[in-house]
């Protein structure tokens, strides 16, 4: 019986090691010569980082390789094995379409063909032996300029495959941009877009300023651990921490999985939900049901705990049928006037 939902998997952390290795000795010759014995690729591709900054760098990897040729082939695998070995229900995909267009075209080229990237990982997200409800949440990226974000989020807005916006990315630029994003954040929430953004995760990532905006908080693992008394705003907003445990170890942010236990403590008492998740399976070679049990064995969680996560990422899945977002977060966007040209003058 499918258990679980899964509402943070980015598409280029999805694909497990030995499948991607595989697709560079027959279709990269250049990675397939990096990379020729499968033993060295799988212990470089999942060792842990000292670094967010230094993880991340592997996602370019992948990137560079998910075409929209290729993107079938990964997508296939991927769905296969979340439906047969973690029992998924439903999944929600996020990933920046921007970064698998060609990069030799100019930028307004690229962003004319993301719609057919979006298009092609919701067709091949559909298959008939593996009837996983799936969505996708698109990524704007925190190193992209703003004409490409803004893009983004009006992709968002008009696609069928699409159930939100996220901000990827690297954290420690977010505060020069900060103005920049709300109002990005802004504009989504006018279209309609369901918001969720990487806030919180490590110590450089903790700004305030775009909770308003969120009707989910990828990571935000810091809020409970560093500053506990935001917690009854979220519970209050019903915001959903995306709690991904294996992630931090793999970034070098906690030392010891059983940091968590204050993260998910603190929160159930002030009422705030969890939704357990995986980020990148594939690259963390870890799936959502090892997750739980994880937590559950290093007596982080309960069973009580555990079910309450389950319901909890159920509730909060954008593209679930029952899903309602909240009524009253468009209040800032709705008192103030947009401070950028281009949002001035928006259709």
């Amino acid at each position: 019986m499918a258990l679980h939902a899964e509402l943070h998997r980015h598409l280029g952390g999805s694909v497990v090691p030995r499948i991607l290795w595989r697709y560079f000795q027959r279709h990269n010759r250049e990675l397939a010569q990096r990379f020729p014995e499968y033993n060295s690729f799988e212990q470089f591709y999942t060792r842990p980082r000292k670094t967010l900054d230094e993880y991340l760098e592997l996602h370019t990897l992948v990137e560079k390789v998910q075409t929209e040729q290729s993107l079938p082939y990964f997508i296939y695998r991927l769905i296969r094995g979340a439906y047969v070995f973690e029992n998924l229900a439903y999944l929600e995909l996020r990933y920046t379409p921007y970064l698998r267009t060609p990069e030799d075209l100019s930028q307004n080229q690229r962003i004319d063909r993301m719609a057919k990237i979006v298009e092609t990982v919701g067709k091949s997200s559909q298959i008939r032996d593996c009837p996983i409800i799936t969505s996708q949440i698109l990524c704007m990226h925190s190193t992209l300029p703003y004409e490409v974000n803004r893009a983004i989020i009006e992709l968002a807005s008009e696609s069928p495959y699409v159930c939100g916006v996220d901000l990827a990315g690297g954290d420690t630029c977010y505060g020069e941009r900060m103005e920049e994003f709300k109002q990005l954040y802004a504009y989504a929430l006018s279209l309609g877009v369901n918001t969720t953004g990487h806030l919180y995760e490590t110590p450089n990532g903790c700004y305030s300023e775009l909770l308003p905006y969120l009707m989910r908080i990828g990571h935000g693992i810091q809020i409970p651990l560093r500053y506990p008394e935001l917690l009854p705003e979220l519970a209050q907003r019903k915001q959903c921490l995306e709690v991904c445990p294996t992630t931090y170890i793999k970034t070098g942010t906690l030392e010891d999985t059983h940091q968590l236990k204050p993260v998910f403590d603190r929160c159930f008492e002030a009422g705030v939900d969890i939704a357990i998740c995986t980020d990148n399976a594939g690259l963390h070679n870890v799936r959502l049901p090892f997750e739980y049990e994880n937590l559950l064995t290093l007596d982080i969680i309960d069973f009580d705990q555990l079910y309450a996560c389950q319901e909890a990422a159920f509730r909060h899945a954008f593209a679930w049928p029952h899903h309602q977002p909240p009524v009253d977060i468009l209040t800032d966007w709705l008192q103030g006037e947009p401070q950028h040209p281009e949002l001035a003058t928006k259709n």
